[in-house]
């Protein structure tokens, strides 16, 4: 299939030209210039996002450079004596370490893992899931297998929910680090006090759910890639378990109680290192479990960000600069609004003084047909005045022709069409016979425009012409003023 791409659109239309395919749903990914972004320009991808991130929760300078990767972070309980022996055996435990279980995360465990989901989502009616631990001897079978790449068939009946859902737990805790990582904790504990403020702008106990949705949507987005998709997986299976909780007993805040020891709380900590922040941490899972739903969509001036980044020609990095609120459910940038209005003004520019350039060039050769005069000579020297007439100049020759008596009526129209003068003062001169001040006046106005003083006695000489032929005046105005009017 082919594609064809505009700058306001990631995709208008698609030509499928192999019919196999042609009944086959379109997929249309609106974080499509967001993941290119990550992949193509992390370090670009990362300023952004942390950028955002840090307009929505106040992270110190030690614990922004622990969410950017550069300082270690400093986690509760690092630097106690006290349950040493806890600790101590958590890591000799971790040390037995398998192809999936106790190593890093990788696309290869994740695919494995992803088999214990995929079976509790069909078995989600179990009472006590996730809490009431399975048996002991099948989940070693179970992990063995897993461990060994052997595929499973887990609809068998050889194991019981609970010890799926136990393996799967035990899976997340035996992690070097939990899910969430450990550079994000201090952003969570930050994103759980995000409350709203009052009229006086007192903070209140009451949470900021949007504000929240929106910094877990940035902080979701600078996970790594293998934990961001088991992350997904996961929430949207304790998602659907809460759903059911009128068959499982097994609410949002009793799976949070279940998974934030093994997905949010540093390694190697008790509830004595973390003391007061433990509340916050089960509140949080539970907030995530309750919104999963939301969570893994990037937000709308990130798309847009991202996607400017490609098709625009100005750099965005936050969600004030571009002002997506100024008008309710508009889909286009003001700035990319004003660009397209300033290229339509500039064309229609371009075609009005393409259309006064003619009308020029054609008044100019009207002008060079007249008779010679010293009328003719006068507009000719206004013309070449006047270089936005664009005059052709020696393009169009000056034809000969029989001497023939002036008319003030064209040197009117002339005058209106190239120096912009009045036309009431045209239509005074054809209904009255112009007295000789006038006549003046309105040859001065004319110097004043050309702004050349050898025209004063031309001026004279025009007005007594004028005075000895009143008589026949009027009736060579109306012939020469209806041949004018031609142009």
């Amino acid at each position: 299939p082919s594609s064809f791409f505009t700058s306001d659109a990631i995709c208008s239309f698609v030509i499928c030209n192999d019919s196999s395919l042609r009944s086959q749903p379109i997929i249309f990914n609106p974080d499509f210039f967001v993941e290119k972004l990550r992949h193509e320009k992390p370090e670009v991808f990362t300023e952004l996002i942390v950028s955002n991130i840090t307009r929505l929760i106040d992270l110190p300078g030690a614990e922004l450079a622990q969410l950017m990767g550069e300082e270690d972070p400093k986690l509760p309980g690092a630097n106690s004596t006290a349950s040493g022996f806890f600790r101590s055996l958590m890591s000799l435990k971790r040390k037995e370490k398998g192809v999936v279980f106790g190593s890093p995360l990788t696309e290869e465990g994740i695919a494995q893992v992803s088999q214990l989901i995929e079976y509790l989502h069909k078995n989600l009616r179990a009472e006590g899931l996730f809490r009431v631990p399975g048996n002991s001897i099948r989940q070693q079978i179970l992990k063995d297998a897993l461990n060994s790449g052997t595929d499973i068939d887990l609809d068998s009946g050889d194991f019981h929910s609970n010890d799926v859902a136990t393996l799967l737990k035990v899976f997340l805790g035996e992690l070097p680090e939990p899910l969430l990582t450990h550079k994000h904790f201090h952003a969570h504990l930050k994103i759980a006090d995000l409350t709203l403020f009052d009229e006086k702008g007192n903070k209140t106990s009451t949470p900021d759910k949007e504000r929240q949705i929106e910094a877990l949507q940035l902080l979701f987005l600078i996970l790594p890639a293998p934990n961001r998709s088991l992350l997904k997986l996961l929430l949207d299976l304790l998602y659907q378990t809460a759903k059911k909780q009128d068959k499982n007993k097994m609410s949002a805040h009793n799976l949070a109680l279940m998974f934030a020891p093994h997905i949010l709380w540093p390694r190697n900590v008790t509830a004595n290192d973390l003391q007061e922040n433990i509340t916050k941490l089960n509140n949080g899972v539970t907030f995530m479990i309750k919104h999963s739903q939301k969570l893994f969509k990037a937000p709308a001036y990130i798309r847009e960000c991202a996607r400017l980044h490609y098709l625009g020609s100005r750099a965005y990095t936050s969600k004030d600069d571009l002002d997506l609120l100024t008008s309710p459910g508009s889909k286009e940038l003001q700035p990319l609004k004003s660009q397209k209005r300033s290229r339509l003004d500039t064309c229609h520019q371009d075609e009005t003084q393409q259309r006064t350039e003619e009308a020029l060039k054609e008044l100019f050769r009207h002008v060079h047909n007249m008779p010679d005069s010293a009328k003719k000579k006068k507009l000719i020297r206004q013309f070449n005045k006047h270089p936005t007439a664009l005059t052709p100049g020696s393009d169009v020759p000056a034809s000969p022709a029989p001497r023939r008596t002036r008319s003030r009526s064209f040197s009117g129209l002339i005058k209106r069409k190239v120096l912009g003068t009045p036309v009431i003062l045209e239509r005074k001169s054809r209904d009255t016979t112009p007295e000789p001040e006038r006549v003046s006046k309105e040859n001065v106005h004319l110097l004043q425009k050309c702004g050349s003083p050898a025209h004063m006695s031309q001026a004279k000489l025009k007005s007594s012409e004028n005075r000895k032929e009143e008589s026949c005046r009027r009736m060579r105005a109306r012939l020469l003023s209806k041949d004018s009017s031609s142009l």
